[in-house]
């Protein structure tokens, strides 16, 4: 989740919402957005409209809206990421790791707040998930590959220990895309930052992930954060209180 300068700030979208990329109406990707459960985490869908092969990140909860779309596209999970391991994250991890038998995949670095969802679940009042083995353990400089696109992982740690992100860049495996790509998880919102109160943060962590890792791409890469509305590296460089 994000914070302000004077606190916390809970961002709550309308619920059954779906966002499509301006990329995805020019046939470059297909990408959905799903706000889900009851923090609202973006899920996200990533496809190749060629291949027909997607990851899904962050598939925090209601699977069924999930799996709704993934059908709707006759799209063929080929990953499902996790950004970090706060509850609202993977809260549906295992469910659609049932559905749909793609890996799951996540930092080593935030295995043991993976391994403490009751203790998550109940700081938030709610029943803990099942859980589902992790697959792959992700780190920085892999590169993850469906159908025609390519993914970087890049380790942002600050939020949790073992926070990524994941780049697309413009030029991919066999194509092109207008601009590139950064799904940011809880590391970096429009206007606001990851918070770092909770398991394992460090605000000197986060602000190093910030400055010397997504800071560094460029201004015209696309920001899709964990929470709330998509913004640019350049927006965020200009205009970020906690960049600056």
């Amino acid at each position: 989740m994000p914070q302000t300068l004077n606190g916390i700030l809970s961002l709550m979208s309308e619920p059954h919402q779906v966002h499509r990329m301006p990329d995805a109406s020019n046939s470059e990707m297909i990408y959905l957005k799903i706000p889900v459960g009851m923090l609202q985490c973006n899920c996200s869908i990533i496809g190749d409209p060629r291949t027909q092969e997607c990851i899904v990140v962050d598939p925090g909860d209601e699977i069924e809206r999930i799996l709704g779309l993934i059908g709707r596209y006759s799209l063929k999970v080929k990953a499902i990421i996790s950004t970090h391991a706060h509850i609202d994250h993977v809260g549906g991890l295992a469910k659609l790791y049932q559905y749909t038998g793609a890996p799951v995949m996540m930092h080593r670095d935030d295995l043991p707040l993976y391994r403490g969802m009751e203790i998550q679940a109940a700081f938030l009042g709610m029943p803990a998930p099942e859980l589902v083995d992790v697959h792959q353990l992700l780190k920085e400089g892999d590169v993850l590959q469906w159908g025609d696109f390519l993914a970087n992982v890049i380790h942002t740690p600050g939020h949790t220990p073992g926070s990524v992100s994941l780049y697309l860049p413009t030029d991919g495996a066999n194509t092109t895309l207008t601009h590139p790509q950064l799904f940011s998880g809880d590391t970096l919102f429009a206007g606001s930052i990851g918070r770092t109160d909770l398991w394992g943060g460090s605000y000197d962590q986060i602000l190093g992930s910030l400055k010397d890792k997504l800071m560094q791409l460029p201004d015209s890469a696309i920001v899709h954060p964990g929470h709330g509305p998509s913004t640019t590296i350049g927006q965020e460089r200009d205009s970020n209180p906690f960049l600056k």
